[in-house]
C-alpha cells in the first residue's frame, strides 16, 4: 500500500491514451539504455528508450531493442547494423558504453506494425538518421519548433 495523502486529481491533468504515433520521421534522443536477458535466456538485448524532442508528439517515448548477444546470427547482424546507424546518426563512432549515445539528437523513422498477440497497432523504429539529413525536411517529418533553444541545448 502506498500513501497518497496530499494528492488531488483535480490539480493534475490526466494522461491521455497512448495510441501509437503516426508513421513518419521524428527528431528524438536516446534517454536511457539497459541490457536485458532474452525471454529464452540464451542471450541479451540492448533496450534503448528514445524521447521525441519536437512537434506534436514531443515527450512521447519509443523503444528500440538490439539483439547484440543472440544465438541467431541474423538477429545479431540486424542489431549491429542498427547500432552502426545510431552511432553514425549521433556521430559517436566508437562508444565505450551505451550512455555515450544518450541525449544526442537523431532522426528516427517510425512505422506502424500490427502486434501478433492482439492485432493492435504499435510503433516500430525502422531507421536512424543524422538530424541534418536532407530527408528530415520532407512532409512526413514533424516541423521543428523554432521558439527558444533546442531541447538538447538547454
Amino acid at each position: 500500500m502506498a500513501n497518497l495523502n496530499g494528492f488531488n486529481a483535480n490539480d493534475v491533468e490526466p494522461n491521455s491514451s497512448f495510441e501509437p504515433i503516426p508513421a513518419g520521421k521524428y527528431l528524438a534522443a536516446i534517454t536511457a539504455s539497459e541490457t536485458k536477458p532474452t525471454k529464452s535466456g540464451g542471450g541479451s538485448y540492448l533496450e534503448l528508450t528514445l524521447s521525441i524532442l519536437e512537434g506534436d508528439f514531443k515527450g512521447r517515448m519509443l523503444w528500440a531493442r538490439l539483439n547484440l548477444d543472440n544465438p541467431n546470427a541474423t538477429a545479431v547482424k540486424i542489431a549491429r547494423g542498427d547500432l552502426s546507424a545510431i552511432c553514425r546518426a549521433v556521430n559517436v563512432m566508437q562508444p565505450k558504453d551505451s550512455t555515450d549515445l544518450h541525449n544526442l539528437p537523431l532522426v528516427v523513422n517510425v512505422k506502424l506494425k500490427k502486434r501478433v498477440d492482439n492485432d493492435e497497432l504499435t510503433n516500430e523504429i525502422k531507421g536512424f538518421e543524422p538530424k541534418q539529413s536532407p530527408e528530415t525536411s520532407n512532409a512526413s517529418c514533424q516541423k521543428p519548433v523554432s521558439d527558444g533553444p533546442a531541447p538538447w541545448k538547454r
